[in-house]
């Protein structure tokens, strides 16, 4: 039986941490989020993108989550400094000081990043920054999306909002629990070089990612 850790509410609803055994999971408003069982594809989300750019990248982490993706990127070689955005402060201090730090090694301590406290897609908008790769991992995928407001992030007018926060040579990344051929197409309008792979996961559908480069 899993014992709740923590119980938080914030911007999307309730969020609760628990654990069962040695993993670690977040449920949203009694729905499943994410948990430390695996973590293959969260890697990979950064891992193949900083593959493809040169030593001292900046790179952008949309989504905290439970610290695979900022974890991957702070190992990568190629990777000199990381932005993280993320909304929920309950995450960020399961992630900071709570049982999620252990996952990552105290990975929000590295001198190399940087935290935003805030609502991605707005933040995008506003900052005025660019990057060598941004790496989003903030929804289920780009027909899932986990607040509304995100579905503007995966429109025609938010791809190429994206694009244009690439430096030359960037990469998009996007992480998806289920395929979607539309979205492809979407990228392959805006991108010269598209990538779609697969990640099988233990059940149902493999989980997707998108490696997008100008």
């Amino acid at each position: 039986m899993a014992e709740v850790l923590d119980v938080a509410h914030g911007l999307g609803g309730e969020l609760v941490l628990r654990r069962e055994g040695a993993v670690l999971e977040v449920i949203e408003n009694g729905v499943f989020l994410m948990d430390t069982r695996n973590g293959e594809s969260e890697r990979l989300l950064v891992t193949g993108a900083a593959d493809l750019l040169a030593p001292g990248a900046r790179v952008l982490i949309g989504g905290l989550g439970v610290g695979f993706s900022l974890r991957a990127a702070l190992d990568h070689p190629h990777v000199g400094s990381v932005v993280v955005v993320e909304r929920e402060p309950a995450v960020i201090a399961w992630n900071r000081t709570g049982p999620l730090r252990e996952v990552h090694g105290a990975a929000l301590e590295n001198h190399r990043v940087s935290l935003v406290e805030a609502d991605l897609v707005s933040w995008l908008h506003s900052s005025g920054e660019t990057f060598d790769a941004l790496c989003l991992d903030i929804d289920n995928g780009p027909e899932w999306t986990v607040t509304d407001g995100n579905t503007s992030l995966y429109g025609e007018s938010g791809v190429d909002g994206l694009a244009r926060l690439l430096r030359p040579g960037g990469v998009l990344a996007i992480w998806s629990a289920g395929a979607s051929p539309a979205f492809t197409d979407r990228l392959r309008g805006h991108f010269a070089d598209v990538r779609v792979v697969e990640v099988p996961v233990p059940r149902g559908e493999p989980d997707v990612l998108w490696f997008a480069r100008c």
